[in-house]
């Protein structure tokens, strides 16, 4: 697997966002890096509420999982396109999301791949209380899959960004997950 070995919103971004911003925003930090380990404290000190790392980058979930929570931060698991969901399964119960990624990482404006929605189902049924994040494509012309298949936290870069109403597209992205999720309590 190769990922990156720098990061583009390092911690002193992080650490100048929550001075500018106060303690509001949660900070989800998706650390698409070849050696997670090395960032969690700096990202802790900087102010990050969770930390988002790839189970593909790492040769000890375990171990990492444990260091994000004694630095005081939720923590996130991620698969790429080709890792299967069961890899990931393990790891369930002692995350507070999953990341599905709904694209290979590297690059925004890629197309949605929604063969990937097997795996957020697959997740929403066995873990039914896990945040399920979808990465990758997202946006009005997806964002119903990606719900109904049991996603409950989004992330949406080109659709939003390159949309003549930003503030519309967040809306409907956000009102298509919270009727899903008020669907899926319902039907239990």
């Amino acid at each position: 697997m190769h990922f990156v070995p720098n990061i583009t919103f390092g911690h002193p971004v992080v650490e100048s966002l929550r001075k500018q911003l106060g303690q509001d925003p949660f900070f989800d930090m998706h650390m698409m890096v070849s050696r997670p380990e090395q960032w969690v404290k700096p990202m802790a000190v900087a102010g990050a509420n969770q930390y988002t790392f790839h189970l593909e980058a790492t040769e000890n979930p375990g171990a990492l999982i444990k260091d994000i929570r004694e630095n005081g931060m939720k923590v996130g698991l991620a698969i790429k396109p080709g890792t299967t969901v069961e890899y990931l399964a393990p790891w369930a119960n002692q995350i507070d999301m999953a990341l599905v990624m709904t694209v290979e990482p590297g690059f925004g404006g890629q197309k949605f791949m929604e063969d990937m929605m097997p795996k957020v189902h697959w997740l929403r049924t066995q873990f039914p209380s896990l945040d399920i994040e979808v990465d990758g494509g997202v946006g009005p012309d997806t964002i119903h899959k990606c719900a109904e298949a049991g996603a409950n936290m989004i992330v949406s870069g080109s659709a939003i960004m390159r949309s003549d109403d930003p503030r519309s597209v967040i809306n409907l992205l956000r009102n298509v997950c919270s009727e899903a999720a008020q669907k899926r309590s319902l039907d239990r």
